[in-house]
């Protein structure tokens, strides 16, 4: 249930024990205390601004990478829908994008404009806000080669642009300041041939179509990668085929039998099966090679 706390009012929608299940890609969670849809930039400003700052809040994008635990999300959540969802091409081989943007239209974008570089992005389930937060990449690019700057909305309501150096990129991982919500972006690629462009979009699409279980209830890639100084250049998907746990099953949680870095819903999962089976998948690796497998999806809200 909400907390009892007083919020400020907006122009956007404000919904209260909001379901969160329908807007993550495991289809398994509680409920958010309270969903926050801002109207725009400057609706979102005055939110934050005005909420009692000992209020938590979380940023959602398109939850493609998130197991919202059972017990929900205390706080606000705070969704950046369509008014965010905006893609320009500027000069310069540059596209000004809303934090709401899914990959794929970036992408489209970017071919349509003939800048290429940008390619991977049609690779990764996702919007822009997330893939800014977590340095999100695939098909050997992230989204550090690629950021110019961004614009981020600080938790007390201020509006701040943020290099690309500012935000201290390592792998699958940003230096976004604390309660930070991502509301734009600039992202620069080089001339290219848009039928090239669209070739190379063609075939990550088939490949990630023909590896991954894309048509399940799945959160993407689980684990991070591991250092190949570490593992001897192996990834975490051999890591974990290695230690036996093709097809492993908790509950309606399942092992991908296509890509075993993949966790998938089969019928009802919670998300405390999905993320105990994940935290099995650790152990039987940490006791087959003696590595620790760090989480790459975010596990959030109460237990």
């Amino acid at each position: 249930m909400s907390q009892a706390i007083t919020l400020p009012k907006v122009r956007g929608k404000l919904t209260q024990n909001a379901p969160l299940a329908k807007l993550v890609w495991f289809k398994a969670g509680g409920e958010a205390d309270w969903l926050f849809e801002p109207a725009d930039i400057d609706d979102l400003c005055a939110f934050l601004r005005e909420l009692d700052p000992s209020v938590p809040i979380m940023p959602l994008g398109l939850g493609s990478n998130m197991i919202v635990r059972d017990g929900g999300v205390p706080g606000v959540v705070i969704k950046p829908g369509k008014p965010f969802a905006t893609i320009e091409a500027q000069g310069d081989h540059t596209l000004d994008c809303g934090a709401g943007a899914h990959g794929v239209l970036i992408a489209s974008t970017a071919r349509d404009n003939g800048i290429a570089k940008l390619e991977f992005l049609r690779g990764i389930p996702g919007t822009l806000g997330g893939f800014v937060r977590m340095n999100g990449g695939a098909y050997g690019r992230e989204t550090a080669d690629v950021l110019v700057d961004c614009d981020v909305v600080l938790r007390d309501g201020s509006l701040r642009t943020l290099s690309v150096a500012d935000l201290g990129y390592t792998y699958r991982h940003s230096e976004l300041p604390e309660g930070a919500v991502v509301v734009a972006a600039r992202l620069k690629g080089e001339a290219g041939d848009p039928e090239q462009i669209g070739a190379e979009m063609e075939r990550i699409a088939q490949a990630r179509e023909d590896s991954q279980p894309v048509r399940t209830k799945t959160g993407g890639s689980t684990f991070k990668n591991p250092p190949p100084e570490i593992t001897g250049g192996k990834k975490a998907w051999q890591l974990v085929d290695a230690a036996g746990c093709r097809g492993m099953m908790r509950g309606h949680a399942q092992v991908s039998e296509k890509h075993t870095n993949f966790l998938i819903n089969t019928g009802d999962a919670t998300s405390a099966d999905i993320e105990q089976l994940g935290e099995d998948v650790r152990a039987k690796v940490r006791e087959n090679s003696g590595i620790e497998l760090e989480w790459e999806i975010q596990r959030v809200g109460r237990k």
